[in-house]
C-alpha cells in the first residue's frame, strides 16, 4: 500500500516537495490556507520577484520541472548601480555566460502546482492547519471560509508553511524544540516600473538594478511583460526611514533627493508608495527539524532568512533534493532519513541566513564603492587564472552546490586575505598587475 504523504503550504517549496514525493511513488496531498492560486488574477509585479541561481535550477532538474520554468525566467548577468546623480557602473555576477534568473513567484508558483496536480497530486485550498497529533501524524485543517474542520491520517506530515509555519508553531510547543526569530530594523515595500507603450523594458533588460544608499537600498528585477518589480529596503525608524514618509510631500522630496533617476520611471509613484504595505523581514531559527519519522520541516518553516542573497527559495528547493537523496540512500526509512535530514540541512540554514545578512550590508553599502568594485575585480581576475584555487563567495553561493555551511567558512578566509589586498597602497592603480596576483598565491 502506498504511503500517505500530507504536505501543510502549496507555496514554492511545498508544491516543488510534492512533485518529488510523489515521483517516489508515495501519494501526496497539498493542503494550502490561501485562495486557490489558479483561480486568482496574477497581477504582474504585485509579489515579490525571485533570483533563482543554480541550487534551484538543480532541484527543478531533477524532477523534470526546469525546461518549464525556463519559460518564465529572464537571465540577468551583472549588477547595474544607480548612484544619487543617476550615473551607472556595473558587476558581472561571475563569467559572460553566468547569470541568476528573475522570475516572478507567483507564476513559478502556478508552473509546480500545475505539474504536481497532473502527476496525481492532490491539492486543497483555503485549508488553516490547526492542529498536530505528532505522535501519528495527524493533521486538523479548518476551512478558511466555511470554518469546517478536517482530520487528515497520514504517514508523514511535511511542513512547508512557510515563515510563520503552523506545523513549526506546534513542533515549539514539543518539550526542547529550540526556537528564535529576529526581526531586522529594515522594512520592505514593493513599486512597480511601467513597460514602455510599446511594452519594452525601460531599464537595461538582463540586469539586477541597484539604487545602495549606505543604510537602506532600492533594486529592480525585470519582468515579462516589460515591467520591473521595485523593492525599497529602508528602516522603520529613524533618519530616511518609513516614519518619516507620511505625505505625498514626503514621498515625492524623499525619492527625487535619493532615487531621482527613478522618479520619472513611476508615474504614480505616491499612490503605489501609499497603497502598497509596508512588510517587515525577519530570521527564524528552530532545531530539530523532524519529529520521529512522523513530521519534518522543508524550506521557511525551518530556516527563513532574509532577501538579501536572493537565497530563500534556492536554499528550499535545495532541501527538496537533499530529502529526495536521503531517501534514496535510506531506502525510504522515514526515522534514520530525518535523523540525517535535520542533522545536514541545519548548519546549512544557519549559513545561508549568515549569508543573507552579510550581503545585505553589501548591496547597499559596498556596491556603491569604487575599491569594492576593484576588489571583485581583482577576485575574477585570480579566478578565471585559478580556477582550482579560487571561487568567489558570490559565485560558490549562487552559481555552485557547495553547502552554504562550506561557502561561508571558505568566504570569510578569502575576505580576510583580501583585504590584507586591498590595503596595499594605490591598489586601485596597480590591482591588474603581476604582483597582486603572486602576493595572492603566496597569501594562499
Amino acid at each position: 500500500m502506498k504511503r500517505k504523504i500530507t504536505i501543510a503550504g502549496a507555496g514554492l517549496v511545498g508544491s516543488l516537495c510534492a512533485l518529488y514525493m510523489q515521483k517516489r511513488g508515495f501519494q501526496v496531498s497539498l493542503y494550502e490556507r490561501r485562495n486557490d492560486l489558479r483561480l486568482a488574477e496574477i497581477a504582474a509585479g504585485k509579489s515579490i520577484n525571485l533570483a533563482l541561481s543554480e541550487r534551484g535550477w538543480t532541484a527543478l532538474k531533477k524532477v523534470n520541472a526546469a525546461k518549464n520554468v525556463e519559460k518564465i525566467a529572464i537571465p540577468m548577468y551583472k549588477r547595474i548601480m544607480h548612484d544619487v546623480h543617476g550615473q551607472l557602473s556595473e558587476q558581472a555576477y561571475g563569467n559572460p555566460d553566468q547569470a541568476i534568473y528573475s522570475v516572478s513567484r507567483s507564476k513559478l508558483n502556478l508552473v509546480l502546482m500545475e505539474m504536481a496536480e497532473n502527476l496525481g497530486v492532490e491539492i486543497h485550498c483555503n485549508q488553516r492547519c490547526l492542529d498536530v497529533d505528532f505522535e501519528t501524524a495527524t493533521t486538523t485543517f479548518e476551512h478558511t471560509n466555511s470554518n469546517k474542520k478536517t482530520t487528515v491520517d497520514s504517514d508523514l506530515l511535511i511542513g512547508a508553511d512557510g515563515a510563520f509555519s503552523a506545523v513549526r508553531n506546534q513542533m515549539v510547543k514539543r518539550n526542547r524544540q529550540q526556537y528564535s526569530q529576529q526581526y531586522i530594523e529594515h522594512g520592505y515595500k514593493e513599486l512597480l516600473i511601467p513597460a514602455n507603450d510599446n511594452g519594452t523594458h525601460k531599464l537595461e533588460k538582463n540586469a539586477l538594478h541597484i539604487w545602495p544608499r549606505g543604510n537602506f537600498m532600492l533594486i529592480a528585477l525585470p519582468n515579462l511583460d516589460g515591467s520591473y518589480t521595485c523593492t525599497l529596503f529602508a528602516p522603520y525608524e529613524g533618519k530616511e526611514s518609513f516614519e518619516k514618509l507620511n505625505t505625498h510631500k514626503d514621498v515625492q522630496e524623499y525619492f527625487e533627493k535619493t532615487f531621482p533617476d527613478l522618479v520619472p520611471l513611476i508615474p504614480d509613484l505616491c499612490e503605489q508608495f501609499f497603497a502598497n504595505p509596508t512588510s517587515s523581514m525577519a530570521i527564524m531559527r528552530t532545531y530539530p527539524w523532524h519529529v520521529d519519522d512522523k513530521t519534518i520541516l522543508i524550506g521557511d518553516a525551518a530556516h527563513a532568512t532574509v532577501p538579501f542573497y536572493g537565497q530563500g527559495m534556492n536554499a528550499g528547493f535545495e532541501d527538496c533534493r537533499i530529502l529526495d537523496e536521503l531517501l534514496d540512500k535510506h531506502n525510504n526509512n522515514f526515522e534514520t532519513c530525518f535523523e540525517e535530514y535535520s542533522r545536514v540541512r541545519k548548519p546549512n540554514g544557519d549559513g545561508v541566513q549568515d549569508l543573507s545578512m552579510h550581503n545585505f550590508v553589501v548591496m547597499r553599502d559596498k556596491t556603491a564603492q569604487t575599491k569594492f568594485l576593484v576588489q571583485k575585480k581583482i577576485e575574477q581576475k585570480f579566478t578565471q587564472r585559478y580556477p582550482e584555487k579560487w571561487t568567489p563567495l558570490y559565485s560558490m553561493v549562487s552559481f555552485t552546490n557547495i553547502s552554504y555551511a562550506d561557502a561561508w567558512h571558505i568566504g570569510m578566509k578569502q575576505e580576510k586575505l583580501m583585504q590584507s589586498i586591498m590595503s596595499k597602497p594605490n591598489i586601485s592603480e596597480v590591482w591588474d598587475s603581476e604582483d597582486v596576483m603572486e602576493e595572492m598565491l603566496r597569501l594562499l
